[in-house]
């Protein structure tokens, strides 16, 4: 959700402006013994190992988790980034606690981390102190485990972060180009929590202290166990069973032997993790079986608010001595307003982690949160972002509810908005004007990406329609930053329907909108749309059109995404299986380096590098229409100077799949420039 381009920050990371630490180390949860002594601790009750620098913010999943506990009334510590190559001192510092140790790979799956769309290995990391690499490694959620389970083989180690989610079930690895197990098949962890894990973590650490055993802890909503018992389920293998409250899924190794029943398990695992009340899913794994319960409900407006209002110091810890690090430089002044994203994309991992049902703050925690902003002494009277995952479904919702609890749906908004589905943006509105009258504040922008299909959505309504256009408007006169973020992702109805994104004519509509508000109140603004090559279903041909169309629309795309498949989406799915789960069609998808160049080529029309690939590449198409329309007589190019700025991200493919992050929106930088 947050604002900012990534290489700014990363230049900021290495900038000599220390930061103003005005909170005291006792404000922060402890990082070694001696914190934990200042605050008269002689123990602690859970230990939380994370990839993660330490950032005591609401953005930052230890922190938040951290702080839940604190707030339930246990002595928590955290161990940032801990050194798994020297003698595990990190590892062995506060001994075993009471309860339990907790890991985690950080806001970020490792491997989207570490490594490019083209496999190569990055060069920085935005969560780390002055943004350097190598601070944890590869797959931490199974190096961490491995370790303490050797060190302390009888305390309980409980698995959660976006790492550990979002390989809940068996995954294709595509850094590994195989299908993996569970994760809890390849880890030393007990259990595994999946999603937002307030709730979880409160009720585990509460049933530990109970005196329950964590392999007696087989029903807690929103994890992920191991149950030793072969003969659990007499389903034969080739089937999928559905009853009344589990659903037993193919087996890991008939996934490894057919690849169309990885992509119909993968039906099932998105439609209940979209669910209110979903079912248990389960899957053997040889003599062992994998089982994933339900979903928490949404969280209420109450519980949330208590999550964000918990005494964040909202600043890095101490002890990295005022180094940058870049992710928290994206959020410092911004403000998460909701959870959650009912839009369903295809490539998206959001609602897989934090569920389609949204569950937003109330207004008067926002305000309190603003209030702490303005405070912050470095705080220049600018709000970067007031926004979420998306940054218009504020309030959104089902009008019916009832409807809502049986709906297994994984996007309200496609193949076109529910009409159960309430759109109002007057909630929004409402908390955009008491956040600028805040004092202190000058204004705020809207750093999230904004989903036009739902303000320009027309209801019927003329109350709602005029709101939704007063929406538009505001946004665009009041809260861009100059550059107003948009996501239509590509150009192809066909493309958009397996994206489960609208029609590019809807980006059309928003785009003269955009440029009409623009003239009548003279401002002089971008509008930045985000373009994905090689998404399943995207031919060669169609990204010539993409080109084509854009051209018209006189932009230069100089850094867009080459698709990466991550695991837990429909996209990645496809990608691996070669057929679409929910109708068993297959689907092309470009895997091979040289499919995926010969798509992504045509993002750089404009540089004359390309110019003569590309017109062969047409002529072998027999598309002599799209030759004309990107390159016809007399037509003048932009010098290679003009375009020098996205020679890096053409050669290496170096932008992370985006919303991969509970914490952070890694979104694409230096977008494309619209000509004038």
């Amino acid at each position: 959700m947050e604002n900012g381009e990534l290489k700014n920050n990363r230049r900021a990371a290495t900038a000599q402006v220390p930061n103003i630490i005005t909170a005291l180390v006792t404000d922060y949860l402890p990082t070694s013994v001696k914190e934990m002594k200042a605050l008269g601790w002689d123990y602690v009750d859970v230990v939380l190992f994370s990839g993660d620098a330490y950032v005591d913010h609401p953005s930052f999943g230890a922190a938040v988790i951290g702080r839940t506990l604190q707030a339930a009334g246990y002595k928590v510590a955290i161990v940032p980034q801990p050194n798994w190559q020297d003698d595990l001192r990190d590892f062995k510092k506060f001994g075993a606690p009471r309860l339990f140790f907790g890991v985690s790979a950080g806001a970020m799956d490792s491997m989207v981390n570490h490594y490019t769309a083209a496999r190569r290995r990055r060069s920085d990391d935005a969560y780390t102190p002055n943004g350097r690499h190598g601070a944890r490694p590869d797959y931490p959620t199974i190096v961490y485990s491995s370790i303490l389970r050797d060190l302390f083989p009888d305390t309980p180690i409980v698995a959660g972060g976006i790492e550990a989610s979002m390989r809940r079930m068996a995954h294709y690895d595509y850094w590994q180009n195989k299908l993996r197990p569970s994760l809890l098949m390849d880890c030393r962890a007990d259990i595994i929590s999946y999603g937002m894990g307030e709730k979880v973590t409160v009720e585990l650490a509460r049933r530990l202290e109970a005196g329950e055993k964590i392999s007696e802890i087989t029903d807690l909503p929103q994890t992920v166990v191991r149950i030793n018992d072969a003969d659990r389920w007499d389903i034969a293998d080739g089937e999928i069973a559905i009853l009344d409250h589990d659903i037993i899924l193919h087996s890991f190794d008939s996934c490894l032997k057919s690849k169309q029943h990885q992509a119909e398990n993968f039906k099932h695992i998105e439609q209940q993790s979209n669910a209110m009340h979903g079912k248990a899913l389960w899957q053997r794994h040889g003599d062992i079986w994998i089982k994933v319960n339900p979903m928490y409900p949404p969280m209420t407006t109450e519980e949330i608010d208590a999550s964000f209002d918990l005494p964040y110091t909202r600043q890095p810890h101490p002890r990295y001595k005022g180094k940058r690090i870049p992710a928290y430089e994206m959020i410092r002044h911004s403000v998460n307003v909701h959870r959650g994203c009912f839009g369903g994309c295809a490539f998206c991992t959001i609602s897989a982690h934090q569920g389609k049902f949204i569950a937003s703050r109330s207004k008067e925690s926002v305000l309190r949160e603003i209030k702490k902003v303005t405070e912050m002494p470095d705080f220049k009277g600018y709000i970067s972002d007031v926004g979420g995952p998306s940054a218009n479904m504020y309030r959104m919702g089902g009008k019916n509810l009832s409807v809502c609890e049986k709906c297994l749906r994984p996007s309200c908004l496609h193949p076109k908005p529910c009409p159960n589905l309430n759109t109002d943006h007057r909630p929004l509105l409402d908390l955009y004007h008491a956040v600028d009258a805040m004092p202190g504040v000058k204004k705020s922008f809207i750093g999230s990406g904004v989903r036009y299909d739902l303000s320009m959505h027309r209801t019927g309504d003329a109350e709602i329609d005029k709101a939704n256009r007063m929406y538009n408007e505001e946004l665009i006169v009041r809260h861009v930053s100059g550059r107003l973020k948009v996501a239509p992702e590509h150009t192809s109805d066909a493309v958009l329907e397996i994206m489960r994104k609208p029609p590019f004519t809807l980006y059309h509509e928003f785009s003269r909108l955009f440029d009409k508000v623009n003239s009548q109140h003279g401002l002089k603004q971008q509008l930045i749309p985000y373009f994905i090559s090689s998404h399943p279903g995207c031919h060669e041909v169609d990204m010539a059109e993409l080109a084509a169309e854009t051209k018209e629309l006189n932009l230069h795309l100089e850094q867009v995404q080459d698709f990466t498949p991550t695991p837990m989406t429909v996209a990645t799915e496809i990608y691996y299986t070669g057929y679409h789960p929910y109708t068993g069609k297959k689907v092309f998808t470009a895997i091979s380096p040289e499919e995926k160049l010969a798509q992504r080529k045509y993002f750089f029309w404009y540089d004359h590098a390309y110019r003569q690939d590309i017109t062969r590449s047409l002529q072998r198409l027999h598309r002599a229409d799209l030759l004309q329309r990107l390159f016809p007589a007399h037509a003048s190019y932009p010098t290679r100077n003009a375009v020098r700025n996205s020679n890096n991200d053409k050669n290496n493919g170096n932008n992370r799949n985006r919303n991969y992050s509970s914490s952070t929106n890694d979104r694409r930088n230096n977008p494309p420039k619209r000509r004038k």
